[in-house]
């Protein structure tokens, strides 16, 4: 939210062992908050609020009547991370509290705003960390978010020193694999530092995940920032310059890779002042140890990710691709998916009960949960018309690192648009690419059975079926024979609730199969 902490200058021969303490402008950041230990927990929970929260802008919650509020995990600029557990199930997560209070201006309000718009547009990626809720209540906005009980990355390069060089390779993957999921979203994280990666666990196969998105904005391929932010030892030359696109993250992770080869970072000088020009002269040291006796794979790959010129930098999928980081140090045969057409491709081969399902679940979303795909709509709609024809689709997918033949971009046109009209519409592509753990919700999936149940009588009839399908021109007898054959387990001839949930969350391992309609 408008600055995130960096590292301070302590003269010490390892500066990235230093505690947090320096920030980066800019001029619109408020004091650090004061603690403010949360209130005792009460057993009987708190009623619902009224009013309309000034931050999210939707009805406030009392997060306090769900969660239970435990020990201080960290605190940030703005926030305080508290143990939360959740009242009935006893699940454990981390609860990002922060004061609105802190938040005087538009930007600070809009910056929190976006962080949760975000965090929603990112969900599902195994290497980010879950957003599980957003609350507001009168004295602060409250993020619920998974548990990463693992610690820092941070930690884990103090407690080793550094690691060794496939041990290294293995987590520049995991975070380069962050940036490119971030990218291919739209999303430029623009604050990566080893603080911001998380592991789920404290075993060393434990999975790495990506934290805070205060800073976090959304982009179109080609827009260029000019405002100021990230942490000291990470930012990159054009941000200084105040002229920076997506490629300033890929610099950063830079950086994190020198840092876990070596222990130390490639710029350091004893004031920030110093650190910037060190950062803008650009000259990497790679004569001390431990450099002479790592590899020239690593070496190259650290030099072409910190090469001063943006537009010479990798990009995440070469990074992905070079040999130092592949696994085995194979690259695979084909390139690797964006997550939007990872999720065109799961799309396509639904069933049309499924798809239309899934229009009904993407109509009744909130402006947050659809902020993102919202703005990748918008950036391949280039004429604005309101739908993406053929051609902006073909154009529109390699800017998000996706390589495809004409008949594959064709064959994705034709499954996501539902209404067989020859373009997208903005709700179609919500509906093919938002994340399928939207289904988790049981609302969602209530709702969207009860659209096809027209006479509530808890069944999907053959009639109701046809008579849904039909508006989208897909209920030919032939299509609701297969559908039915393949949802009605019972052989009743018609569609349970229980029949209906199955099917929507049939191979997606994320979804939890035994909740059942109350």
């Amino acid at each position: 939210m408008g600055n995130c902490n960096g590292l301070p200058a302590d003269g010490g021969s390892n500066p990235a062992a230093a505690g947090n303490g320096l920030h980066v402008l800019p001029a619109h950041e408020p004091a650090p908050p004061r603690p403010n230990p949360p209130p005792p927990p009460s057993s009987e929970p708190r009623p619902r609020l009224s009013g309309i929260g000034r931050v999210l802008g939707r009805p406030m919650e009392d997060v306090r009547s769900t969660y239970i509020f435990g020990k201080e995990l960290g605190r940030g600029q703005y926030g305080v991370i508290y143990l939360v557990s959740h009242r009935d199930t006893k699940e454990v997560f981390a609860c990002k509290s922060i004061a609105t209070r802190k938040l005087i201006n538009r930007d600070d309000v809009e910056d929190v705003r976006r962080e949760v718009q975000i965090m929603h547009h990112l969900t599902g990626d195994r290497n980010i960390v879950e957003l599980k809720g957003a609350y507001e209540d009168r004295h602060s906005v409250n993020l619920v978010m998974e548990l990463c009980a693992g610690g820092e990355l941070f930690d884990r390069i103090i407690a080793k020193g550094h690691y060794s060089e496939r041990a290294a390779a293995d987590l520049c993957r995991e975070i380069i694999t962050v940036v490119h999921s971030c990218h291919s979203m739209g999303v430029m994280h623009r604050d990566l530092k080893p603080e911001n990666f998380l592991f789920l666990h404290k075993g060393d196969d434990s999975p790495l995940k990506a934290t805070d998105f205060g800073l976090s904005v959304f982009f179109k391929p080609g827009e260029t920032f000019k405002d100021i932010v990230g942490s000291v030892y990470y930012v990159a030359p054009e941000v200084l310059r105040r002229n920076y696109g997506a490629e300033a993250d890929i610099w950063s992770a830079g950086v994190i890779l020198y840092i876990l080869l070596s222990g130390e970072p490639p710029f350091w000088a004893e004031t920030e002042q110093g650190i910037f020009d060190a950062v803008l002269h650009g000259h990497i040291d790679f004569a001390s140890d431990p450099w002479p006796s790592i590899s020239s794979g690593a070496k190259e790959l650290v030099k072409k990710m910190l090469r001063a010129d943006p537009k010479e930098r990798l990009s995440a999928i070469e990074v992905l691709n070079h040999p130092w980081v592949r696994v085995g140090g194979d690259a695979p045969d084909k390139p690797i998916d964006s997550a939007v057409l990872t999720r065109m491709k799961q799309f396509r081969a639904m069933n049309n009960l499924k798809k239309v399902a899934l229009k009904v679940i993407a109509e009744n979303l909130s402006e947050e949960e659809i902020m993102g795909l919202k703005e990748m709509f918008k950036s391949m709609d280039t004429d604005n018309s309101g739908s993406i024809t053929f051609e902006e689709l073909k154009a529109g997918l390699p800017k998000l690192g996706t390589k495809l033949s004409e008949s594959e971009v064709r064959q994705l046109m034709e499954a996501t648009d539902v209404d067989g009209n020859g373009t997208i519409d903005y709700i179609e592509f919500i509906t093919a690419t938002m994340h399928l753990n939207r289904m988790e919700k049981e609302e969602h999936l209530y709702t969207a059975f009860e659209y096809f149940d027209k006479d509530n009588s808890g069944y999907i009839t053959v009639e109701e079926l046809e008579q849904a399908l039909k508006q989208y021109n897909m209920g030919d007898e032939e299509t609701i024979k297969e559908i039915i054959a393949e949802v009605d387990t019972d052989h009743d001839g018609r569609i349970n609730y229980d029949e209906f949930v199955a099917m929507m969350r049939k191979g997606n391992p994320i979804m939890v199969p035994n909740r059942r309609r109350k």
